[in-house]
């Protein structure tokens, strides 16, 4: 969220930045509200000054024994009372009315940031891998996985509706052995710490990361006012939430495997068939919480340890920078991660990389103090699925199939599923 000091400073590098993100000029409707509201506080503390006054001067009227004079001030400072108590009503409703809109406000794009409107407009930096090539047809994902007969989407229908699969077997252990693996790499390789965090969390914390207020119908909520996590980035990032951190403590750098639950609201008619759009999935967060003058290279740095999943898993991949049109609400800048898959003959996102700068921060009200220094700066956020776990186990059975329907483990994987090293039909 933005400080409206900062946008009063800035107001046509706030304009510019909202330009890019294909949005109008807003700088002029907030300063309006912030000029009303600090009038009316500049009225206000007139008042109250006037209050103090008279309530001395009240004193005095008394020991002069000038009841009628003591008698009009008294009056007047049972006026002001009231005038004040509206006042600060009033005030409390400015406030809200200049939060309600700086709130839903997006982050401003990075100068690096290619400019467009969607994702036609964004941008290849890197492409890695091999596509493996078949003497056949490769199948979808769902196609394999409903052959081997371990993986049903007919029961999870009758469970719980669309979007919802029941995995089975060596594929259930597959999917297990993915997540497994990439948490080993995080924590081992790259100095994550792991976290097993709240799946269920409050309004604030999902407001600090900008899923409230206003992706509210994309997630789900229980009945008693918790939200499910949509990602773990939510759990993760809201740890140094309301905190003063040491500068030694920077960078922090947070890992864990969820499950994470999406309502899929604007998805309609979207990958009906099979697991790609799940309103229930597993992923692999990774989250880095670091001072401001490290951001940018800590994105770099968390973009590469995603990639090194699927590079380690003999995946091919593509890595782009997303355009100001198809950035997320939150993101400065946003690396999204493509693997391929052959049986759709094309790249589909396994992870977005983003840096949040100070946007998170500012909505957390987490800070940290410099070495020898007083002054309170906030932090820098930054979050990555490091992989979703879902997606890349459908990456592992289109790369990995075989002509007689099996699926090749790779080799990383094989010690994970207990020396299995191909699943093929029961009987």
């Amino acid at each position: 969220m933005f400080d409206i000091k900062w946008i009063r400073d800035n107001a046509d590098a706030f304009n510019a930045g909202l330009k890019k993100r294909g949005l109008e000029p807003l700088s002029k409707k907030l300063l309006a509200l912030d000029e009303a509201r600090r009038r009316h506080l500049t009225k206000l503390q007139e008042a109250q000054s006037r209050r103090n006054a008279a309530s001395k001067e009240i004193g005095k009227a008394k020991t002069a024994k000038d009841e009628a004079a003591a008698a009009k001030l008294m009056a007047e400072v049972a006026e002001l009372k009231e005038v004040i108590q509206q006042g600060e009503a009033e005030e409390r409703q400015l406030d809200a009315a200049l939060k309600a809109e700086l709130e839903v406000i997006p982050n401003l794009p990075l100068d690096d940031v290619p400019i467009g409107k969607d994702e036609k407009d964004n941008k290849e930096v890197c492409k890695a891998g091999t596509r493996p090539e078949f003497d056949f047809k490769p199948k979808l994902h769902f196609e394999v996985g409903e052959a081997l007969g371990l993986m049903d989407f007919e029961a999870a229908a009758k469970i719980s509706g669309a979007r919802f699969v029941v995995l089975k077997g060596a594929l259930a252990r597959l999917e297990r052995a993915l997540a497994s693996f990439m948490l080993d790499l995080h924590t081992g390789e790259f100095g994550y710490t792991e976290v097993t965090p709240p799946l269920l969390v409050r309004d604030q914390a999902a407001y600090g990361t900008g899923n409230l207020p206003k992706f509210a119908e994309d997630l789900f909520q229980t009945k008693n006012g918790f939200w499910l996590i949509p990602t773990a980035e939510v759990s993760l990032t809201n740890l140094v939430r309301e905190s003063t951190l040491d500068e030694d403590q920077l960078p922090m750098r947070l890992t864990a495997w969820t499950p994470c639950f999406r309502s899929e609201a604007g998805a309609a008619g979207k990958d009906t068939r099979g697991m790609i759009r799940q309103h229930q999935f597993s992923k692999v967060e990774l989250v880095s919480i670091t001072k401001p003058e490290d951001g940018f290279a800590e994105h770099e740095r968390l973009t590469n340890c995603a990639e090194e999943v699927l590079k380690r898993l003999k995946l091919p991949y593509r890595t782009l920078v997303l355009c100001t049109g198809d950035m997320g609400f939150a993101a400065q800048k946003t690396y999204d991660i493509e693997v391929w898959l052959p049986g759709e003959v094309t790249y589909r996102e396994i992870s977005s990389c983003s840096v949040c700068g100070e946007f998170q921060a500012r909505r957390m009200g987490a800070r940290f103090r410099s070495k020898g220094s007083k002054e309170l700066r906030f932090v820098h956020t930054l979050n990555g699925s490091g992989l979703a776990v879902g997606r890349t186990l459908i990456a592992v059975i289109e790369n990995y199939q075989q002509a007689d329907g099996s699926v090749t483990i790779p080799d990383v994987l094989v010690p994970y599923m207990g020396g299995l090293t191909k699943i093929e039909k029961a009987g």
